[in-house]
């Protein structure tokens, strides 16, 4: 008979391996790393077993039982003892090993621009110049695979149902995500990397705005526009109400009918969600 064992090699620092956890998914169903996909998706299911040591001194996997809340809780437990507490900032909605949320109250603080192709007509930014601006209230999401970047409709704390707006700062996809460049990552994803995400999105330099970011404001002028008339009369205040409501493509509200192609707005917890899946 074929064997249908699972060998492995000796781990190092005095660790024995002891358990293993095997993935299923359903034949034909999408792969569980596509964008939004999730377990359930998937029709997914997981196991654990233990791992039993042969009469040739070979690790194999035994017989199984389906994976529990209580297995992960335990296991959670035992990899996160090398994690330090923190203490949290009040501005904190998520602390997570693999998620930082957090928002930032609207602030005049000095923006830098460098436009590689500045309109016509511009009284300050057509030229390289590091000016005092009016910023909204933002909510920043941070993961592993990047740095999300949305407007607050109102200067206070948000919650779940609290609606998102596109945000006007340059460099930023029309999505929310910020456009890296060349501008240095932070080393780590931790309550003390959160000023260094904050100066990669204020204290560098604005060359550009993204594909379709020019559309994510009313009204006449377009972005660019915007950002030189409030630096040109020194605002104190940035007008939301110019910012549109962030969308998901292809979202819309369950009542909607099928002649309305307006898109559902995106909330602070959808979008918490959203980036969970990455």
């Amino acid at each position: 008979m074929p064997d249908h064992s699972t060998h492995f090699e000796t781990t190092h620092g005095g660790m024995i391996l002891t358990n293993a956890i095997l993935l299923y998914r359903n034949q034909g169903s999408r792969n569980l790393h596509a964008y939004g996909a999730s377990a359930q998706d998937a029709g997914a299911f997981a196991s654990i077993h233990k791992v039993e040591q042969t009469q040739e001194d070979q690790p194999v996997i035994a017989a199984g039982v389906p994976l529990t809340r209580a297995h992960l809780r335990q296991w959670t437990d035992l990899l996160g003892r090398s994690v330090a507490p923190e203490l949290l900032p009040g501005n904190m909605l998520v602390a997570h090993a693999d998620m930082l949320a957090w928002w930032i109250p609207s602030k005049v603080r000095p923006a830098w621009f460098a436009l590689s192709s500045p309109p016509d007509g511009l009284r300050v930014l057509h030229e390289r110049v590091i000016v005092p601006v009016p910023y909204p209230a933002h909510l920043f999401v941070a993961t592993r695979s990047g740095l999300g970047v949305y407007a607050l409709p109102s200067n206070e704390r948000p919650i779940a149902e609290t609606g998102l707006l596109h945000s006007p700062i340059l460099n930023v996809f029309v999505g929310g995500q910020l456009c890296w460049g060349n501008i240095p990552r932070p080393g780590s994803l931790g309550i003390a990397s959160i000023p260094d995400y904050e100066h990669a999105v204020f204290e560098s330099w604005s060359t550009h705005p993204n594909v379709g970011q020019e559309h994510t404001v009313t009204g006449k002028g377009g972005l660019i526009r915007l950002w030189d008339d409030l630096a040109a009369r020194g605002a104190k205040r940035f007008p939301v109400s110019r910012l549109k409501p962030l969308s998901f493509p292809g979202r819309r509200h369950a009542a909607q009918g099928p002649r309305n192609n307006a898109p559902a707005p995106v909330t602070v917890g959808a979008l918490i969600a959203r980036w969970s899946r990455r």
